[in-house]
């Protein structure tokens, strides 16, 4: 019998909603050694973060394709979290596309890319709620948006309060 879903604290679920920025640990593939990655992120008010980030081939996305038990630390709002996730990267457009849009509709929401993005993003959204085509225009941004990566984690354990802050991204400068 699976166990059952871990209990998110309100505090938590906050942090999820409000924040924009969490780090999570994982492996090197080829190495095994500890990675943390700084990312922005979008959360399903559920159990599931999705991770996203420029177009590309990435490392970070291999590493946790390769070894999918990590640690997701968030670093905004107190009290700060340790949570044990799974990640499953997403290969299919259909299963991507509405986290990799909610992804580029988060930063866009923060001031990035201006009015431009924004009537490029609503132009996208009613082109797949009609289901047309990536046709003309289109065509492009979804190549753009097909390079772009998708992991998603999934909650998978009670989440701890950390009284120390997180570790810090891998080959990031202190102070």
């Amino acid at each position: 019998m699976p166990a059952p879903p871990p209990n998110l604290p309100d505090a938590l679920r906050r942090t999820l909603r409000e924040s924009f920025v969490v780090r999570v640990s994982h492996r090197g593939r080829r190495t095994g050694i500890p990675r943390v990655l700084e990312t922005t992120y979008v959360w399903d008010g559920a159990l599931r973060v999705y991770l996203s980030g420029y177009p590309g081939r990435r490392d970070w996305v291999a590493n946790m394709a390769a070894d999918p038990s990590m640690t997701l630390y968030t670093i905004e709002g107190q009290p700060r979290y340790q949570v044990p996730v799974m990640a499953r990267v997403l290969r299919g457009r259909d299963e991507r596309m509405p986290h990799v849009l909610a992804f580029v509709e988060r930063w866009a929401s923060r001031g990035a890319g201006g009015w431009p993005l924004r009537l490029v993003l609503r132009a996208i959204r009613l082109n797949r709620e009609l289901r047309l085509p990536w046709w003309g225009p289109f065509y492009p941004v979804r190549r753009l948006l097909d390079a772009m990566p998708c992991v998603e984690l999934e909650i998978v354990g009670e989440p701890v309060v950390r009284r120390e802050p997180p570790p810090w991204p891998t080959g990031a400068r202190r102070g």
